[in-house]
C-alpha cells in the first residue's frame, strides 16, 4: 500500500456497510417516528427532530451532522492529503514522539491482527502524533482538529480498544457522538478493528435500545448520543460514570450546533473523575468549539491541521446575463454546445427548481444526477458515488453539495441560481464551497453565475468585493468570446 494506504482504508471501512446491515448484541428498535422537516432559503431540507437538534435559528446551513455522516459514506479514499500537523504539547519539556509502524504502539497481538485484517499496514499523518498521546502511560488528554478522511475514527477506537480491561466487566470507555448514524459507523470500525478481541464488548447508548433499570452493563465500551448515555449514567445508572477512565467526544464542531448535545455532554463530563482521559475531536474550531473544549478537556494536548484553504486562483469566474429560468437554460446548453466539459456542478436554490432543470437537460440527452435535501442521507452517497463514478456526467442539486465533495473531473461548476443569506445578501462561504468543486488538484477550472435581475447582479458585485477577484462578463451566444475568455 501507499504511504496514505492507512487512511485510505480507513475511510473505505468506514465507508462500506450500511448501518441498517449492522449486527447488535443487543436488539435495537430501527423504528422512527414522522420527521418534521423544513426547508431554508437555498432549497435545503433540514430535519427537525430531538435527536439531531432542531433548525439553527439562521436555516441557511446545511445540517451539519447529516454533512458529517455524508462525507463518511462517500469518501472511498484520501484526496491528495497536504495537510501538515502542528502539535502543541501539555508539557513541552517532555519529549516529542511519533510512529511510523503500529509495532511501535506495542498493540495486544488481537489488536495488531485486527489493524492488519482490515487492510492497514501503517498510520496516516495524524495518528502519526495522535496514537502515542491517546496511548500514552500515565494518560494525557488530547484535543485535535480532524476532517474527514485523516483516520481519526480507527484513531481513537484503537485506543479504546487498547485502554479496557477484558477481565472487569463493566464500562470503562465512553463515546458520544451527535447522532444515531454517527455512532454506529463509530461502532463498525470498533467491532471490525476488534473482531479477534471477542473478550472486549460493545454496547450502543442509541435511542430504541431498551435496557433494563438498576443492572448494571458489563460491556466495556459504549458508544451512543449525548441524551441517552446520560439517561444511562443518571436515570437508569447502566454505567458508573466513576469507573469511565477514557471519555471520547467527537464531532464536538457538530455537537455543540445540536439543540441541548451541549449542556448534555458537560453534564456526563461532570461526573467523570479527574484522572478519566479526555479525548475531543472536531473539524473546526471556532471560538465556540474552543470554549466548549476548554471546559471538557483540562491540560490537553493539542494536534491541529494546518489544511490548505480553498482558493480561487486555478478557477476563471463569470456571469451570464439572463432574463428568466428559460434563457438561464439556453445559456446552459450553448456552454456545453462550446466546451469540453469532462463533468459539471450546477446549484439551483430549491428542489423545485432542481427537478425542472434536471428534466430538461435530461430531454436534451445529458446523463443528468438530482440531488436535494428530502433524499436520506444514504440516497445522497448513492447519487454522488454514481456520479464520481461516472456514470452520470451532470449533478443537479441545491445547497446539500456544496462542500466535502472532491471529484477530480468536474471542470465547470454553475451557480443557476446565486447563494444568499436570510437578509438578501451574498452568501460568500457557500459560494466559495461551491465553485471550489472545480480547479481541484491544481487544474484549471470554471465557474459560470446565471444573472437574471438587478438583485443578482448586485450580489455578483458583492462576491467581486469579497474575494477581491474580478467576474468577467459571458455572452453565451458568442462563440469566439467563448473561446477568447476560456482559453
Amino acid at each position: 500500500m501507499s504511504g496514505d494506504s492507512w487512511a485510505v482504508a480507513v475511510d473505505f471501512q468506514e465507508a462500506t456497510t450500511p448501518s441498517v446491515q449492522f449486527d447488535f448484541s443487543k436488539k435495537v428498535d430501527r423504528v422512527r417516528g414522522t420527521r418534521n422537516i423544513r426547508g431554508d432559503i437555498n432549497g435545503n431540507i433540514v430535519p427537525e427532530n430531538k435527536e439531531n437538534g432542531g433548525v439553527r435559528k439562521d436555516g441557511d446551513k446545511v445540517d451539519l451532522a447529516e454533512q458529517s455522516l455524508l462525507n463518511k459514506l462517500i469518501r472511498r479514499s484520501l484526496v491528495r492529503n497536504r495537510n501538515q500537523v502542528e502539535v502543541l504539547q501539555r508539557d513541552p519539556t517532555s519529549p516529542l514522539y511519533s510512529v511510523k509502524t503500529f509495532e511501535e504502539l506495542r498493540l495486544k497481538p488481537e489488536l495488531l491482527k485486527g489493524v492488519y485484517t482490515m487492510g492497514f499496514n501503517r498510520p496516516s499523518r495524524i495518528q502519526e502524533s495522535a496514537l502515542p498521546m491517546m496511548l500514552a502511560q500515565p494518560p494525557q488528554n488530547l484535543i485535535a482538529q480532524s476532517q474527514s478522511g485523516t483516520g481519526k475514527t480507527a484513531a481513537f477506537s484503537l485506543a479504546m480498544l487498547s485502554h479496557v480491561n477484558p477481565t472487569n466487566k463493566w464500562t470503562q470507555c465512553l463515546c458520544i457522538a451527535p447522532t444515531y448514524e454517527l455512532s454506529l459507523q463509530i461502532g463498525q470500525v470498533i467491532e471490525q478493528m476488534g473482531k479477534f478481541y471477542p473478550d472486549v464488548r460493545l454496547a450502543y447508548g442509541i435511542r430504541g435500545n431498551k435496557m433494563v433499570r438498576g443492572v448494571k452493563l458489563q460491556e466495556q465500551i459504549v458508544i451512543g448520543t449525548p441524551g441517552t448515555i446520560l439517561d444511562w449514567c443518571t436515570k437508569y445508572r447502566l454505567i458508573d460514570p466513576k469507573k469511565i477512565s477514557m471519555f471520547v467526544l467527537d464531532e464536538a464542531d457538530v455537537m455543540i450546533a445540536t439543540q441541548g448535545h451541549r449542556d448534555q455532554s458537560i453534564r456526563i463530563h461532570r461526573q467523570l473523575t479527574k484522572n478519566c482521559q479526555m479525548l475531543l475531536f472536531s473539524a473546526t474550531f471556532e471560538d465556540s468549539v474552543w470554549k466548549f473544549a476548554e471546559q471538557v478537556v483540562p491540560e490537553p494536548n493539542i494536534i491541529r491541521l494546518k489544511r490548505e484553504e480553498e482558493t480561487l486562483d486555478t478557477i476563471k469566474q463569470f456571469y451570464v446575463v439572463c432574463r428568466e429560468k428559460e434563457d438561464k437554460f439556453t445559456a446552459l446548453c450553448n456552454l456545453y454546445g462550446s466546451l469540453t466539459i469532462a463533468q459539471a456542478m450546477i446549484f439551483c436554490r430549491t428542489r423545485k427548481m432542481a427537478a425542472w432543470l434536471a428534466e430538461n437537460l435530461t430531454r436534451e440527452g445529458h446523463q443528468v444526477a438530482l440531488l436535494s435535501g428530502e433524499m436520506t442521507v444514504e440516497q445522497r452517497a448513492a447519487v454522488i458515488e454514481r456520479f464520481r463514478t461516472g456514470k452520470e456526467k451532470v449533478l443537479v442539486t441545491t445547497n446539500v453539495c456544496s462542500r466535502g465533495i472532491d471529484v477530480e473531473q468536474v471542470s465547470l461548476v454553475v451557480n443557476f441560481d446565486l447563494p444568499v443569506d436570510l437578509d438578501g445578501n451574498a452568501d460568500n462561504e457557500t459560494y466559495l464551497h461551491r465553485i471550489g468543486r472545480t480547479g481541484r488538484f491544481g487544474r484549471r477550472g470554471f465557474a459560470v453565475n446565471m444573472v437574471d435581475s438587478e438583485h443578482s447582479m448586485d450580489i455578483i458585485k458583492q462576491v467581486e468585493m469579497h474575494f477581491n477577484r474580478k467576474i468577467t462578463k459571458l455572452d453565451t451566444t458568442n462563440l469566439e468570446e467563448i473561446e477568447a475568455l476560456i482559453s
